[in-house]
């Protein structure tokens, strides 16, 4: 039916080349050999979480369905209905399987077979097996007798039925397709075939008509609409590239056959008004018929291609019409003008011909709304039926997209906000500091004791020490191995530029190659890195310079808890006993054990939230709805189950609209914690005014203050200083590569402008541009010689002392 590539018997089964026709049939595409079962497992088990093999059986079939269809090479019924029902399981898994599903399809254009189009697209293999059925439709019409009526009221219904199938498959199934199509699917291409048919099947009426011995005047009327029709075939088979894509002789084939039945229209119409004694409108008729002939035999003879492309069966058709035009216009002319002498109108002034419109595309209502055939003989069970559709999973996906922006993003963070609010006000306010002063007159609060303990395991003061000036030296070092490379290349440029120093003109020196066009990378290395080492050195400075104001806290807390404890003022010597100071204390105390269990009771509900949206499961809501959106589509006898997103929308809405009572929970809480603190601040205002009057409270609580925040600046520079331990690794890895890379270049240049001029083993001149041109000195010897220089001299004392102690050279 639909044929592989590779199957070499394909082009001889279409039945498309038979010369003997006078109607054209459409070909199949071909398509590359795939298989369903390992791919659609793999996607079940991953994105479905069912085991695959409870599916084995309809992958299995789902298979032969492809398997059988390709391999119908004969055009009839049977092979018809094997594609049929591939076609259907094809459009009842699309409401199982997403489109993209990990299979690649790949199918050939069916007029320009070296042009294919492969992607993983169920919607274009679905597209690509509706329009073979379509084909098929067309050759079977094709194939039906032209001699008796029962064969071309078959015909005529496959042509009705073809034109149907292109016209659905423009309409409705190719604007689905997720890829480039090649372009027997598009839309210029499927309405020039659905009029072609639509052409083919009132072509049938015409045969009929004239086998019927219908009147002369309503075969007019039919032959005018299969004019008509191959006239809109020939507008939109023009159109675009399709004129350079159609095949060979279509158009052709479409022009003949239009002008074919306007002269034929026209001959019928002449004997309908030799009938009814209309003598001079016959003769006119019968002119504007044979004017439609002439037009013909003018193309056919001016351009042999049309002759070559046209079948022999068309232009023998258009030979006799001719012949029997010719001789009845001979006939009535002469007889209008011995006889009847009935004036002659001319051709331009005869009414029009109604046409009589008896063709129309019919969808085959299996290929329209095959989900009305499924469990039955035609298209069989369908195939997946218990897997969950995969709409659900798109619809439960989108419900968590939604769930998670409606409680992480709105609400969780709106209850965040005010926590962070609450605390940017007690923070402003030294609170709960001062109030720790008060307090804990003696001692340290937990977070300073963990603090220190932390800056006391990583070496206090001198750890940090250690580590800001184990930064600065790696950063001296990188500079300085930035600083070897780039001298290397300078110093190889000055003496590339003595070597070209009077140099004889096109001799070696001269051509040599300039070190600026071989440096270019090394150069952008060197400048990039630079800048990377004067922004760390920079950022280094930063560090040094915070670690350096925070010195004697880093000291402090690096010491003992009891010495820390030392140097923090107590009030234990001069407690607060004062009344109404302690009425006040009282009362701020009552307001932040408010705001505490305040903030509290607000990390339970955002943890309630939290575990309720966790639970919060809608795929049975789903498939409940599913469930009623499947009875509705099946009592409006509709054709697939076609589920689409929006349809769930109620049940988005039923299922978040739970959560809108936390919105009212977050503004009672907004309002409560706004009177709070605004009690907060009127309080906290009370207790300055009474604590200013005790110094020693002031210096504590600025104490408290001061080794909290120590201990956040150690911690920072702690961080950035083990980052960048770990940067300064890297880069010296790199810059080792890039200083090597630039000394190794620069010595393989100067070996090059030794060897250029010439100099001899042992001779180094003042001026390598005074140095002859011309020399034989061996670049090996004078690279011996160096070594041999730098050597260290031999042992004198070659006999072994047995009293001496053995010494072992260190392996390099």
């Amino acid at each position: 039916m639909f044929l592989f590539k590779q199957t070499p018997a394909a082009a001889a089964t279409d039945g498309v080349a038979n010369e003997s026709s006078t109607l054209l049939a459409v070909k199949f595409k071909a398509t590359e050999k795939i298989t369903f079962a390992k791919p659609l497992a793999e996607y079940i088990a991953s994105s479905y979480a069912e085991p695959p093999e409870a599916y084995r059986d309809d992958l299995r079939v789902l298979d032969e369905l492809r398997e059988a269809a390709t391999a119908a090479l004969d055009v009839n019924q049977t092979a018809l209905k094997r594609n049929t029902r591939y076609y259907g399981q094809l459009s009842f898994i699309l409401s199982k399987f997403p489109a993209d599903v990990n299979i690649s399809f790949t199918w050939y254009n069916a007029f320009v077979t070296e042009s294919e189009a492969s992607c993983a697209d169920l919607y274009f293999e679905r597209a690509s097996v509706l329009f073979n059925i379509g084909a098929a439709y067309s050759q079977l019409g094709c194939r039906e007798g032209h001699n008796d009526k029962d064969s071309l009221n078959r015909a005529f219904g496959h042509f009705q039925h073809a034109a149907g199938v292109f016209a659905h498959l423009r309409q409705k199934i190719v604007s689905e397709c997720r890829t480039q199509l090649t372009t027997d699917l598009s839309a210029y291409m499927l309405t020039t075939l659905e009029n072609l048919m639509l052409c083919q099947a009132q072509e049938c009426v015409w045969h009929r008509s004239v086998l019927n011995h219908m009147k002369d005047a309503n075969i007019a009327r039919v032959a005018a609409y299969v004019a008509e029709l191959y006239d809109l075939a020939i507008q939109s088979g023009s159109q675009g590239s399709l004129a350079n894509t159609i095949p060979a002789g279509w158009l052709e084939h479409l022009k003949i056959k239009m002008l074919y039945f306007r002269a034929e229209a026209q001959s019928r119409k002449s004997m309908d008004c030799l009938a009814n004694s209309h003598y001079g409108e016959e003769v006119a008729r019968l002119q504007a018929a044979n004017e439609y002939c002439n037009q013909i035999n003018e193309i056919v003879a001016y351009d042999q291609r049309w002759s070559k492309h046209v079948r022999a069966a068309v232009l023998e058709m258009v030979k006799s019409q001719y012949e029997l035009i010719a001789s009845n216009r001979q006939r009535a002319e002469h007889d209008n003008d011995v006889i009847y002498l009935d004036p002659v109108p001319a051709t331009p002034s005869l009414p029009e011909i109604s046409p009589y419109k008896l063709a129309q595309p019919i969808i085959p209502e299996i290929v329209e709304n095959p989900g009305m055939f499924l469990g039955g003989d035609e298209l069989g069970p369908p195939l997946f039926k218990a897997l969950v559709p995969f709409v659900i999973h798109q619809a439960a996906s989108l419900y968590e997209d939604r769930k998670d922006q409606l409680v992480n993003k709105d609400l969780i963070t709106a209850l965040d906000e005010l926590t962070a609010d609450c605390e940017s006000v007690l923070n402003s306010l030294n609170l709960p500091h001062a109030l720790e002063a008060i307090q804990k007159p003696i001692g340290l609060p937990p977070n300073i004791l963990v603090g220190s303990d932390e800056i006391r395991s990583e070496g206090g003061y001198l750890g940090i020490k250690r580590l800001i000036d184990s930064a600065i030296a790696s950063n001296a070092k990188a500079t300085d191995m930035i600083d070897t490379a780039e001298k290397a290349l300078d110093e190889e440029a000055r003496e590339d530029q003595r070597v070209r120093q009077g140099a004889i003109p096109n001799s070696p020196r001269a051509q040599r190659v300039e070190s600026s066009e071989l440096t270019n990378k090394f150069r952008a290395d060197i400048a990039k890195y630079r800048s990377v080492v004067t922004r760390a050195r920079e950022s280094d400075a930063t560090i040094k310079a915070q670690i350096d104001t925070w010195s004697k806290f880093f000291s402090l807390l690096g010491s003992p808890r009891d010495e820390i404890e030392r140097q923090v003022p107590s009030t234990t010597a001069n407690p607060i006993t004062d009344p109404h100071h302690s009425q006040i204390v009282g009362r701020l105390q009552q307001y932040m054990s408010e705001i505490t269990l305040m903030r509290r009771e607000r990390l339970k509900s955002t943890e309630n939230l939290k575990r309720i949206a966790a639970e919060d499961d809608v795929t049975p809501a789903l498939n409940e709805e599913m469930q009623r959106l499947t009875q509705k589509q099946q009592q409006s006898s509709s054709s697939i189950l076609q589920f689409e997103l929006h349809q769930f929308e109620d049940v988005f809405a039923a299922r978040l609209d739970k959560y809108m009572t936390w919105r009212k929970y977050i503004e009672e809480e907004r309002e409560a914690q706004s009177e709070l603190l605004d009690s907060i601040r009127e309080a906290n205002q009370a207790f300055i005014v009474a604590r200013s009057s005790h110094p020693l409270l002031q210096q504590r609580e600025k104490s408290l203050s001061n080794l909290e925040m120590a201990v956040k600046r150690y911690r920072e520079a702690s961080f950035n200083l083990h980052d960048g331990s770990r940067f300064y690794a890297s880069l010296e890895s790199e810059l080792a590569k890039l200083r090597d890379g630039c000394l190794d270049f620069a010595m393989a240049r100067h070996i090059d402008a030794l060897e250029l001029m010439g100099v001899r083993q042992g001779e180094t001149p003042a001026d390598l541009a005074q140095a002859p041109e011309n020399s034989n000195a061996s670049l090996a010897e004078q690279h011996l010689q160096r070594q041999q220089q730098q050597a260290p001299p031999p042992p004198q004392n070659l006999v072994w002392d047995p009293s001496m102690p053995l010494k072992y050279t260190t392996p390099k």
